[in-house]
């Protein structure tokens, strides 16, 4: 393996795939927007405030407590940092932020949160079968099952991201013209504005 994908790039490829290939065949060109230094911000906030919580929000009160977790493995190709993981004997639980109020149902962010589960048990020989997203806005947590379709998925999204780098070939848009509107790539895609 060449080069390792961050797991990030697996929920902008789901979110709209145009995004991870503007952002590798046209490096440098990718602005800051509003939306992004808005959820940095909260992640931080939220990771001071979770130094004080215990495992018990995630239904897991004796599970250890590790913070900001970097992981990377050759055999999947991914690297990726975990905001937090969970972990009791030969299990553990990737816990990701999200500014959102629309975790459960993001596809997205359920494919991320599957890869650094993956990431997890390749990684640390453990057990994965289960993250939560937490949502800042609401500051509750919601377990999300890693199927064996959803782990898959994980798996078929890396191919697809490196192929389409490797071809140079520009993935079709997303479907959800509504997430154009605030892209910091709209510019570039001419073909639907």
């Amino acid at each position: 393996m060449t080069w390792m994908l961050p797991v990030t790039d697996l929920k902008q490829w789901a979110y709209c795939p145009r995004v991870i290939f503007f952002t590798y065949l046209m490096p440098g060109l990718r602005p800051l927007t509003f939306k992004m230094e808005a959820g940095i911000a909260a992640h931080e906030r939220e990771g001071r405030r979770e130094r004080r919580r215990s495992g018990r929000l995630y239904g897991l009160p004796e599970a250890q407590r590790i913070e900001d977790v970097a992981l990377q493995s050759e055999r999947l190709g991914l690297s990726g940092r975990m905001d937090l993981v969970l972990r009791l004997e030969d299990r553990a639980w990737p816990v990701d932020y999200k500014l959102s109020r629309r975790i459960g149902i993001a596809a997205h962010f359920k494919l991320q949160l599957a890869a650094y589960g993956l990431l997890l048990e390749d990684a640390w020989d453990v057990t994965s079968d289960q993250g939560f997203l937490y949502s800042i806005p609401y500051r509750r947590a919601e377990a999300i099952r890693f199927t064996p379709r959803l782990r898959k998925k994980v798996l078929h999204v890396v191919e697809a991201i490196r192929s389409s780098i490797d071809d140079q070939r520009m993935p079709p848009p997303t479907s959800q013209r509504g997430r154009c509107v605030n892209c910091e790539f709209r510019r570039f895609c001419n073909d639907i504005f």
